[in-house]
Parts: structure tokens; C-alpha cells; sequence
């Protein structure tokens, strides 16, 4: 079956509403949005519907949430915080990939929004963002996504727009801070295209950074559908979003083609590699949180100098527990000359207080630094082979549609190896043996 591309052509910016636009364009019933959205429990909040516009002669379909708030001028959209719009989320019920991918891009921009103010994610106040429009747009888009069903998601660079904007917070130049932070945190590639609006929204940016594989040109493809979703501004361009639709192109041609017109690309596209022509993956790559590219990661340290080694120990057990991805120690000398630990816990931002909470609770330590930063992850998939020492699962790990790492799981290993008294290399080999012979083209 061929693998499905969607790639996000904005000449003009991205924002919600013009992600809608060309979804619905693309194919996605509004009715099956409507359905879905009214799962979230604030249809009393809005109103949806599309109509075919124009934009510099151009036809495209723009989506419009309409607020009831609005006939109503001493009435206001709820503003939320993270905690509640990830419960609404979550009480809905939404096809599982459409609610991760949600999940995903309110946290990635709590993660924005929380660094540009100096506060955690968790108590972000969200303004415009979480609003109900933001709502409807976010889930909307990852609903839309998951029912044309892509394999992978690509964007192009983003351009910077200018001028200022009205905000909850006053007014603000343009691009916005967490626009420019959501940027900083995934290193989107951006140009100026010379109009001096806002043309990436919050919203749009944090759709994009969260969701999109990688940004840059168009991967090669065969293309099979376009979506074209309109904005509300009338600018020197078409200000249209191109969803394009399609699947992986190999031919000389195409590659001929690609490397003839390399030269012509904008700046803003130099040095962003996406992979080129490659042949199909024997592993598929992971779908919504955790597939390729960068994410952010909470990094939490702090070194204590009088720490019984059995704490360190229970420390280790306890913090994965509460989220910790990983937990590492180094010695350090510090104050007075005195041997001590660095502390170091790596987790998701939405798993940083619960970390926090158990390093407070079970050490002396009166302080704890915080901060956050992006990692650069590769796909992840696990296969189950039969060897002749019984079955091993092993970790396959892909960048792009290349396979660079294949490890048999070590528990699996020993628990082997101890059963029937063979050394646990020999075990090990024998799973990574059975991986290149089922694997064999």
C-alpha cells in the first residue's frame, strides 16, 4: 500500500482557520468535524461553517468559527489554562491519533507561552489561544489530519511577516514571542517575503511545530490532491495555505528534476535536508508524539553533597515513576572541597513538577534548576523475532526512510541467556541474525 505524504505550502503564513480551509478543500467532510468537535462539550460556544472565497482571483475554501459570544458584547470566550483544555480533550473521546495530536500541539505551545513569561506549562493562562476559536482550529486540524491519514507530514519555511498585532497583552510586534520561541525551540527555517503583517498565528505555528516531520522544500512526490484554505487578509499574494497531497516519487525524472531546481529555492530553504529519494522503510515510522524530528525535553539538576548512596539508589526507582525519561548522576566538587553529586533528570515538560516534587521530597536539596530544551529524536519501532533461543523483541530506530540502528532489547537477552546458560552475547547475536534474515530484500 503506498505511503501517504501531506505537505504544508504557506507563501502566506499559517493560522488555524486556514488549516480547516484546506482540509475541508482537500475532502474532509465538515459534517464529520462538527460530529467530532461537539465531543469537547462547548458547541453551546460557536458556530462552524465554510464557503468558497476569493482571493486575488484565486478560489479557496475558508472555514469560519463563529463565536456566540459575539452577538453578546458583555459576554467573552472562556480563557483556559493547559490542564483544562487537556481535560476537555481527553473527556471527548476523539479517534486516539487525532487526540495525541492535539494533546501534542496545546503542550508544545504552553511550552512556547510558559518560556516567554518565565512560568511552567501547567500555568500558562492562555488568552486568544485558549479560547474557544484556538479549540475548535487545533482539534479541528488533528481531527481533519487523522481522517485523510498521512504517513508523514511536511511544511515549508515560514515567512516572518512584520508590523505589530493586538493581543491580550497589548500590542505586540510581529512575529509574536511565542511564534518566534515555537520557532526557536523545533529551528524552522524563515524568510521575509516583504508583507508587513501578522501571517504565522500561534496557532498555525504551533500546529506546524508540533505535528510536521521536518520543514524545507517539498519532498519528492506524486501529487494526488490539493486543499487550498483561504486566510481573512488581503495581501500582495494569494493569501491561500496549500495543502498538498500525495505519495513518495522516485523516478530519475523527479530526481533529475529536484536537483535542477535546487538552485532556484529560496534562501530560507538552505541547509533543511529532508531525505531524498529512498526506498520504502521495511519499518514504518511512528505515528503523532515521538516520531522524527525535534521535541522539547524538561531538564531538571541539582547537586546535594550529603546523600546516602541508598537514596541515589531509590531515587532511581522512584523517578520514572513520575515521568523521568532518564536519571543520571556525575561527581562534582563543590563548596569547602567537598565531594557531591550532580543530579540530572530528563522528562517530558508536562511530567517537570512530579519529577520536581519527588527530588524535593526525597532529597536535602533546596533548590532545583529547570529549563527547556529541544532534542533531536529518531522513529522508533519494535519487532518481535522467533530465534533459537526463543522470542526477542528488538528496537529499530529510523531517520527519514533510512534504518541507522537495530538493538534486540536486553531484558529479553538475559532472561534468555540465564534460562538456558549461554553467554548473553551469543544470545544477542542470534536476535540481530534473525532481524537481517526476516529482513532480507
Amino acid at each position: 500500500m503506498d505511503r501517504r505524504i501531506a505537505y504544508f505550502d504557506c507563501p502566506t503564513g499559517i493560522s488555524g482557520d486556514m488549516c480547516l480551509g484546506a482540509l475541508v478543500s482537500a475532502g474532509v467532510p465538515l459534517d464529520y468535524l462538527r460530529q467530532q468537535l461537539e465531543k469537547l462539550g462547548i458547541a453551546d460556544e460557536y458556530k462552524l461553517w465554510s464557503e468558497l472565497v476569493q482571493r486575488n482571483d484565486q478560489q479557496a475554501t475558508k472555514v469560519h468559527v463563529y463565536l456566540r459570544a459575539d452577538a453578546n458584547p458583555d459576554q467573552h470566550a472562556p480563557h483556559r489554562h493547559l490542564p483544562e483544555i487537556e481535560h476537555l480533550i481527553r473527556q471527548a473521546k476523539l479517534p486516539p491519533r487525532a487526540e495525541a495530536w492535539s494533546l501534542k500541539v496545546f503542550q508544545t505551545l504552553a511550552i512556547a507561552e510558559g518560556a516567554v513569561h518565565g512560568i511552567p506549562p501547567e500555568q500558562v493562562h492562555f488568552h486568544e489561544v485558549g479560547a474557544t476559536d484556538a479549540l475548535v482550529d487545533v482539534v479541528g486540524t488533528c481531527l481533519g489530519l487523522d481522517w485523510l491519514d498521512p504517513d508523514a507530514i511536511y511544511c515549508s519555511a515560514l515567512p516572518t511577516g512584520g508590523g505589530t498585532v493586538r493581543a491580550a497583552h497589548g500590542r505586540l510586534p510581529v512575529p509574536t514571542p511565542a511564534v518566534l520561541k515555537l520557532w526557536e525551540l523545533r529551528g524552522v527555517p524563515i524568510y521575509a517575503n516583504g508583507i508587513d503583517r501578522e501571517l504565522v498565528t500561534p496557532t498555525g505555528a504551533a500546529l506546524v511545530t508540533a505535528l510536521a516531520q521536518s520543514f524545507g522544500p517539498c519532498p519528492p512526490m506524486r501529487l494526488r490532491k490539493i486543499g487550498l484554505g483561504a486566510g481573512s487578509q488581503q495581501l500582495a499574494l494569494p493569501n491561500i495555505l496549500r495543502l498538498w497531497l500525495g505519495e513518495p516519487g522516485h523516478s530519475d525524472h523527479q530526481h533529475s528534476h529536484r536537483q535542477h531546481g535546487q538552485a532556484h529555492h529560496s534562501h530560507a530553504h538552505d541547509h533543511v535536508d529532508l531525505e531524498p529519494d529512498l526506498p520504502t522503510p521495511l519499518v514504518q515510522p511512528e505515528r503523532g508524539p515521538g516520531a522524527e524530528g525535534l521535541e522539547p525535553i524538561a531538564v531538571l539538576e541539582t547537586q546535594v553533597d550529603d546523600l546516602s548512596p541508598q537514596v541515589v539508589g531509590y531515587l532511581f526507582d522512584e523517578l520514572p515513576k513520575a515521568g523521568a525519561l532518564d536519571v543520571f548522576t556525575q561527581a562534582v566538587g563543590m563548596k569547602k572541597s567537598r565531594p557531591g553529586l550532580l543530579l540530572t533528570v530528563l522528562c517530558k515538560p508536562e511530567d517537570l513538577e512530579q519529577c520536581e516534587t519527588v527530588l524535593f521530597r526525597e532529597t536535602s536539596t533546596l533548590g532545583i534548576r529547570r529549563r527547556i530544551q529541544s532534542r533531536s529524536i529518531l522513529n522508533r519501532q519494535f519487532q518481535t523475532l522467533e530465534t533459537i533461543y526463543g522470542p526477542i523483541q528488538v528496537k529499530i530506530a529510523q531517520r527519514g526512510q533510512t534504518i541507522v540502528n537495530v538493538q534486540p532489547e536486553y531484558e529479553d537477552c538475559a532472561r534468555l541467556a540465564r534460562a538456558q546458560q549461554v553467554p548473553l552475547a551469543q544470545v544477542q547475536q542470534a536476535a540481530l541474525a534473525s532481524w537481517r534474515l526476516v529482513n532480507q530484500r
